[in-house]
């Protein structure tokens, strides 16, 4: 074992692990980050990247499709998927080699295998043994575990990575098959996003969602929306069905299900629906990452697989260990995982003391979320149920990418964005988009509400004419009826409390 001690190991280097890692080492501390696969995690190998790689690709051919001809451009399309996942890997290997490069930068050592907590204490410091390249020990005074979640492997689906493929799978640098038929299991965020890529390149998709509505924890307008692309794209869409089992037959694979509403006592005796394809992609659940790190020989404390944390400061039941992202079971979102990341870096710091940092807090109520479907979802705070259920009296603004001049130069007509504002204090409490760009005028809204602007304040900011983000000014202006571009009835007592 290396006698050095280092300040802050970092156990997974996904978007939460390396960007702690950076982190710490801005604040002059002695890193070291520790990954048993490839630098960037799920997100950048097998998630988020390669994804907005391929959708990049698939929006592409949507647009040339749907608007070709109207803006003047005649041509026969060859569609190449091969092509299309070969740019997604250059994408991938491009940042990899780029984390890999900061890391240096900053003068962190990374140790390429999977590191287990083997001892030690905040007082004296903890040992982790590193298994890979070359086998070694290692000290570190703080640490922190972002070890993130990986595709549950739901034994009743029989995941075989032949026809019965994870979202891991079905992104492998080598997949380049584009199926005929592709049947995919769970109409959530990752579902959505394969669906509208593959039934862009050509497949015949088939959905199946136990929920009585695809992503479920959007606005109901939202999800109407969306419906309607899905019908363009012809993916069938079936929800309500309880998966009962998935077969490789061989040549394909056969699904049977019966109704949701089944009680599961009688299942057996219920009607049975069989759905088949050439593929299946298993898209519900994901498990997280905590199993042979030591955790159990520590007393950290896990429930159902999640390492505990005490939610404000990230650390776990043993002093001197913090956890962030996935593997904590909390909101499983890449950037939520690196900014988890800062805050359990500035804690680990302090405690150590004598460097430039302060105990933080974490604050989740503003967390904006994307889906990267045609045309893209955005969406961040309360949605309209939520703020029911809390009692809280709102004023919806509504407005319409069709009533945009700079949507419709762009052909982007679909969609609308939709904001949500507290009656009596014009406080913005929630805002769901969709249309081109949605994430990026998402995070407008995001930026205002994490600092307590209202409507008013947000109407009152000058916005650049023609742009996509007057889309946000319409949607605010409108919550009190006066947006300019649609005929409204403006409220004189609009929050007026405030």
């Amino acid at each position: 074992m290396s006698e050095e001690i280092y300040d802050i190991a970092v156990i997974g280097a996904g978007p939460g692990g390396y960007h702690a890692a950076i982190r710490a080492a801005q604040f002059g501390a002695k890193v070291a980050l520790i990954e048993k696969e490839k630098l960037g995690g799920t997100c950048l190998n097998w998630g988020c990247i390669p994804t907005k790689a391929l959708y990049a690709s698939s929006e592409l051919i949507q647009k040339i499709k749907t608007h070709g001809e109207e803006f003047g451009v005649k041509c026969s399309m060859e569609l190449d998927f091969a092509k299309a996942v070969e740019r997604k890997n250059k994408v991938v290997n491009e940042l990899v080699e780029g984390i890999g490069g900061l890391q240096k930068v900053w003068k962190n050592d990374v140790y390429m295998g999977h590191g287990k907590i083997v001892g030690g204490n905040k007082d004296d410091g903890f040992e982790i043994a590193i298994e890979g390249e070359e086998n070694t020990t290692i000290k570190s005074k703080r640490i922190i575990i972002a070890t993130g979640s990986s595709p549950a492997l739901i034994p009743a689906f029989n995941i075989d990575h032949e026809r019965i493929l994870t979202s891991d799978d079905i992104l492998d640098p080598n997949f380049k098959e584009v199926p005929k038929r592709l049947l995919v299991i769970g109409a959530g965020v990752i579902g959505c996003e394969f669906a509208n890529i593959f039934a862009t390149f050509g497949s015949k998709v088939t959905m199946l969602e136990y929920l009585p509505s695809p992503i479920a924890t959007e606005e109901p307008m939202v999800v109407r929306e969306l419906q309607k692309k899905f019908d363009e794209l012809e993916i069938e869409l079936h929800v309500s069905q309880n998966v009962l089992s998935v077969e490789n037959t061989g040549n394909g694979i056969k699904a049977t299900t019966c109704s949701a509403d089944v009680p599961r006592d009688e299942v057996d005796n219920a009607e049975k629906n069989t759905f088949e394809a050439d593929y299946c992609l298993v898209s519900i659940g994901r498990a997280k990452e905590s199993g042979d790190l030591g955790l159990e020989e520590l007393g950290i404390e896990t429930e159902r697989g999640a390492i505990k944390v005490n939610s404000d400061k990230l650390e776990t039941s043993v002093e001197g260990i913090y956890a962030i992202g996935d593997v904590t079971g909390g909101v499983m979102l890449a950037h939520v995982a690196s900014y988890e990341g800062d805050i359990a870096v500035e804690n680990a710091l302090t405690s150590i003391g004598g460097f430039p940092t302060k105990e933080r807090t974490t604050n989740y109520s503003v967390v904006p979320a994307t889906i990267f479907t045609s045309p893209n979802i955005g969406s961040v705070g309360l949605r309209r149920k939520d703020a029911k259920e809390k009692g809280i009296k709102v004023s919806m603004g509504r407005f319409t990418f069709e009533s945009l001049g700079k949507a419709k130069c762009m052909g982007e007509t679909e969609g609308f964005i939709l904001v949500l504002a507290n009656k009596e204090t014009g406080e913005i409490v929630g805002a769901s988009c969709i249309g081109a760009e949605a994430p990026e005028l998402i995070a407008e809204i995001a930026l205002a509400m994490q600092h307590g602007l209202n409507v008013h304040d947000i109407g009152a900011t000058i916005h650049s004419h023609p742009t996509i983000s007057e889309m946000v000014l319409e949607g605010v202006e409108d919550t009190y009826g006066m947006a300019i571009h649609k005929r409204g009835r403006p409220d004189p007592h609009f929050g007026k409390s405030h």
